[in-house]
């Protein structure tokens, strides 16, 4: 590698980007993880004329709360992007901070992860965002791939193993062996459709109208794969508005009830593992009793998945060691050392 080379190395920051339902994770190489914001955009249109007033922790704070004039926006649908112009204007905000204010000297390479069951028109979207957006290179890996190798699962090795990536908008299940996807799943129900669950569970049983960002507030909270042991668990107070007589007011419900709301969610989560499960080589499938399943993403923080996996399966559930960046610290490893290279694909 000549001196030149070496110096464009230096000073390029390439980048890994996890870019998900509802969060998007960049990591820098050499840096680690450098930012961890939740994938919004506020727009702002004036006298027909739009313009970003807000990305990431600024424009969370708006949704649900905007006037006429302003809306928050997630650009990614189910994993997939829905709006690509405002996505663009999302990366390009994400990459611009990471970078400071200062001239690049040269565009980086990015490496971006894309669901397993994504279409090549879903692939190219994400793609030309990121190249206008000021990418030199575009890598794309596939996300249950990046989730094991972030949860340091043998990828590269003839062993067969299961993770269970469950997201913002898709749930990824896939056996991996020999760095490549043995067999591969993707169920669109992640964490939104647990917040719709509560959101409608809510309006069904107390004729109470809430909002997505306090469902997703109760689920993380207080949210629970299975009945509490006496059924009821802790008591949740709950703002929202009436739906009998328009007015706002509270009511209290409790934990037991919020696994009701999520039992149909978490079952569809479910029924894809054992579906992963039944179409497994016999090999491979031998490999998964040793190994077991590896849960990643931000839905493995839900209280007693695990178990409840575990049960279902009746396979050891283990949850990888920091869920939430894992898929971005894997697709950082992948574009870092060589021995991954190959699982990068270029659209």
């Amino acid at each position: 590698m000549s001196f030149f080379t070496r110096l464009f190395k230096f000073t390029s920051h390439d980048m890994a980007i996890d870019l998900g339902t509802a969060n998007t994770v960049v990591y820098v190489r050499g840096r680690g993880i450098v930012l961890n914001e939740p994938s919004v955009v506020a727009v702002e249109t004036l006298n027909g004329i739009k313009r970003v007033k807000a990305v990431g922790d600024d424009a969370k704070l708006m949704m649900g709360k905007t006037p006429d004039s302003i809306e928050a926006i997630r650009p990614l649908r189910d994993g997939v992007i829905a709006d690509i112009d405002i996505a663009e204007q999302m990366i390009k905000h994400f990459i611009s901070k990471v970078h400071g204010h200062r001239r690049m000297l040269r565009f980086p390479e990015i490496v971006i992860c894309v669901p397993s069951g994504s279409t090549s028109v879903e692939r190219r979207a994400i793609r030309d965002a990121a190249s206008n957006a000021g990418a030199s290179q575009v890598f794309l890996i596939e996300e249950p791939m990046a989730a094991a190798i972030g949860a340091d699962m043998p990828v590269t090795e003839p062993i067969g193993s299961m993770v269970v990536d469950i997201g913002g908008g898709t749930t990824e299940v896939a056996v991996l062996s020999l760095r490549g996807l043995a067999y591969t799943t993707s169920v669109r129900v992640g964490g939104d459709k647990m917040d719709e669950a509560i959101v409608s569970y809510v309006r069904r049983h107390h004729n109470l109208l809430i909002g997505e960002a306090t469902a997703e507030r109760i689920k993380k909270q207080y949210g629970i794969a299975r009945k509490p042991d006496d059924g009821i668990g802790e008591i949740i107070h709950i703002k929202g508005r009436d739906l009998v007589n328009g007015v706002p007011k509270e009511i209290s419900i409790n934990q037991g009830q919020i696994a009701e709301a999520l039992a149909e969610p978490i079952g569809t989560i479910v029924e894809g593992v054992r579906i992963a499960l039944e179409n497994t080589a016999p090999e491979l499938a031998a490999d998964i009793v040793d190994q077991g399943i590896v849960l990643t993403g931000g839905g493995a923080l839900l209280k007693g998945l695990d178990e409840e996996l575990r049960d279902a399966t009746g396979l050891p559930v283990s949850v990888a060691e920091d869920p939430l960046t894992c898929v971005a610290i894997g697709t950082g490893r992948a574009m870092e050392d060589p021995i991954f290279r190959g699982v990068l694909q270029t659209a």
